[in-house]
């Protein structure tokens, strides 16, 4: 609706408010001054601005970097919601819409009287409606999903905010999706990624493309193309005061310069992913925004990157030099992180090999993989990604750089190659394909690091104090770097955890709700292992020798395996022959695994018994006789599930009490913990009619020989039939 004064167009100011990402404002609040706007003011989040109706259409269609654009209606004071209900109340909506329209209220903040936004909604729709309705007009319907009309409310400092979107839907959604990959850029984001990056037209790739936004945007940008210039819905569509001459003059304006721009455009993008279905993908979403044609996709690992553009014909002519934009996968969960690491140190090594000249702008959230490339940035930003802080690193690859020959964590790596080289052998000599590598040889990389067949399990000790977090870190991720070039593991089956040296039930702690296990051998046993969902995968490395003296000793023995875990012990005694066995443990995920184990090794029927209980008050209560008995308890428990607590120090004695009880006269308890400096009662166990034997030196594997306190183990018997 246009205004006049004896027949002549007045200009009206309306106040509007352009929401985006957080980080974007500088960016949008430019843009939206370029397009006219006027008392351009930037806040968290969000630009406001004044302009004629044409500024809210103009930036409608031409914002690359907004997310919604919305007319200001009305702004009040506001402590209750009865001023919430006036204020709504108060703005002339049938000049708006008409009562035949749906509409939606979103509503964002609260204070003490409005505490829901929902309940902050409901007070506007109900003013709208009742104004409706007092005023003789048909009330609108509410439709959640699709509204012909949809209003926008904030609460903020004492003041209510209502405005009514232009939109649509948001401005970020250009329309030319066809699928995306797992984690798709947002548009209006690949937009400012493109404009921090300095980029003036000059070829442009993508190496990790995904479904293609980046390489889309620049070639809108390049073209002269308004991102909204394919959209077929907007906000403002059943608004009564929509202008439509002047908002079809905006579009045929759009149109000619998009013929135009892209009849003159010369733009190179190249675009690589190693994933072929992804890169279909952005093939699809290029041909429906109608830019294909100007950029050339090619399915290509990170690894094997090189450079797009020909190398000259002339000898001693200078090659045409480009920029590389890229927003390569980050992880949320740690891990992810092995493979990433492997990821962009590729990509560091590749831009110092072939992209001698080039500029270069990463976003990503996580700084420690920015520091495998190994460069050096020459500006910082940073923005948003959702909720997620991102940064956003220019860099600039020298004309003479070369890929670093430098190894990573070089100490560590030396290491670790001497341990691959003597360990392997010995591995495969004595039938296991799971052992320990290498555990906190050198104190500055504190790790231990696990080898389950083709697989490496990084585990992480907690660092002293003292040490700062951010060194502590780009240790940890130096030497995943290092360990997957040194042992050549595929970087996607390394696997990443974070551990202190725990106690008790903290050493069982779940990570993940997924199920991913693998078959081991260890000693001619098969037994399930699980290294992804818990912080220890099933399988106590460091009681290899035990478990195989279990088995040499168990033929013919009732054998009674307690505080079982994953019942490998077990196993080992069912294979040595052992006439029955009872595997006993509080968890029921672990007594199932323990059950798996026992049915891959073929051992199955009633002589093989799974008991699910307290450990400590089934002994308690048990009067079985067993003539073979291992037990491995935690150092300390105090699980909701058990009636008392359990300290393997203080409570050892009681423990062995009991057992005595259950014991054969000529029968074998072995006894191990983890507990470090562990000392035994011996005195009580003398009184209590028992005696030890300490064989911790005769059950700890070459691969633990470092650590002479991973566990202590002892042989323990009735004092008169020992010898």
């Amino acid at each position: 609706m246009r205004h006049y004064f004896y027949g002549i167009p007045v200009s009206v100011m309306k106040e509007f408010f352009a929401t985006c990402p957080k980080g974007l404002e500088n960016l949008l609040a430019v843009e939206l001054t370029t397009l006219g706007a006027e008392q351009v003011r930037e806040t968290v989040a969000g630009v406001h601005f004044k302009g004629e109706l044409a500024i809210g259409y103009k930036a409608c269609l031409w914002s690359r970097f907004a997310s919604r654009i919305v007319l200001v209606l009305s702004e009040f004071q506001m402590n209750d919601d009865l001023d919430l209900y006036l204020g709504a109340h108060t703005i002339p909506w049938e000049e708006h819409f008409p009562g035949t329209a749906t509409i939606a209220v979103d509503f964002t903040g609260t204070n003490p009287a409005i505490r829901n936004t929902q309940y902050g909604a409901l007070k506007i729709k109900d003013a709208i409606v009742d104004r409706f309705t007092k005023r003789g007009h048909v009330r609108p319907d509410v439709d959640k999903k699709s509204p012909d009309i949809r209003i926008m409310a904030h609460l903020g400092k004492g003041k209510a905010n209502i405005t009514l979107d232009l939109s649509g839907p948001a401005l970020h959604q250009r329309f030319y999706r066809q699928g995306t990959g797992e984690a798709p850029l947002k548009e209006n984001l690949a937009c400012a990624m493109i404009a921090r990056s300095g980029w003036t037209g000059e070829p442009m790739m993508d190496p990790m493309c995904g479904s293609g936004t980046l390489l889309i945007e620049a070639a809108f940008i390049a073209a002269d193309m308004a991102p909204a210039l394919r959209r077929e819905r907007f906000g403002f569509d059943r608004w009564l005061q929509h202008d439509g001459e002047l908002w079809q003059s905006l579009m045929m304006e759009a149109q000619v310069r998009a013929k135009r721009g892209m009849q003159r455009c010369e733009a190179k993008l190249f675009g690589c992913d190693a994933d072929p279905r992804v890169l279909m993908k952005a093939r699809d979403n290029a041909k429906a925004a109608g830019v294909a044609h100007l950029i050339t996709f090619k399915q290509a690992d990170v690894t094997a990157l090189e450079n797009p553009l020909p190398m000259p014909a002339v000898e001693g002519e200078a090659r045409e030099i480009g920029m590389l934009i890229s927003n390569p996968p980050y992880g949320e969960r740690l891990g992810e992180f092995p493979a990433l690491l492997e990821v962009h140190q590729a990509l560091g090594d590749a831009l110092r090999r072939s992209f001698q000249g080039w500029k270069v702008t990463i976003l990503s959230a996580s700084p420690e993989l920015l520091s495998c490339l190994r460069l050096r940035a020459d500006k910082q930003y940073r923005l948003f990604n959702g909720a997620l802080e991102c940064q956003l690193r220019n860099y600039q690859i020298a004309l003479d750089s070369v890929a670093s020959q430098k190894e990573v964590a070089q100490d560590f790596a030396n290491r670790l190659r001497k341990n691959l080289k003597t360990l392997e052998k010995w591995a495969s000599k004595e039938g296991i394909d799971c052992y320990r590598l290498y555990d906190a040889d050198l104190p500055e990389y504190n790790a231990a690091i696990d080898r389950y067949r083709d697989y490496l399990v990084v585990q992480e000790y907690a660092a002293p104090k003292d040490i700062p977090a951010q060194k502590t870190r780009q240790r940890l991720l130096d030497m995943v770097q290092a360990a997957i070039k040194v042992t050549g593991m595929d970087g996607e089956k390394v696997i990443l955890k974070v551990r202190e040296r725990q106690e008790g039930k903290q050493q069982y702690q779940k990570l993940s709700e997924e199920q991913h296990r693998m078959e081991v051998q260890e000693y001619g046993a098969r037994l399930w292992v699980n290294l992804y969902d818990y912080l220890d995968t099933g399988l106590f490395l460091d009681h290899r020798q035990t478990r195989r003296m279990l088995g040499q000793m168990a033929k013919g023995k009732r054998f009674l395996n307690l505080f079982a875990y994953t019942g490998s012990a077990t196993v080992h005694a069912g294979l040595g022959g052992a006439s029955e066995t009872t595997t006993v443990d509080m968890s029921h995920t672990y007594l199932n695994w323990a059950q798996d184990n026992m049915r891959l090794n073929s051992l199955v029927g009633r002589q093989h018994k799974f008991v699910q209980a307290d450990c400590l008050k089934w002994l308690s209560e048990a009067d079985e006789q067993y003539d073979l008995i291992f037990i491995d308890p935690p150092t300390f428990s105090n699980s909701k599930r058990m009636d008392e607590s359990f300290d393997v120090q203080r409570d050892h004695l009681l423990l062995m009490q009991h057992l005595k009880r259950l014991l054969a006269a000529d029968g074998t308890l072995v006894f191990s913990n983890n507990k470090r400096h562990f000392k035994m009662d011996l005195a009580g166990l003398e009184a209590a009619g028992l005696k030890a034997q300490n064989i911790t030196d005769k059950t700890r594997p070459k691969d633990f020989e470092r650590n002479q306190h991973i566990h202590n183990c002892w042989i323990i018997t009735h004092a008169e039939t020992q010898a």
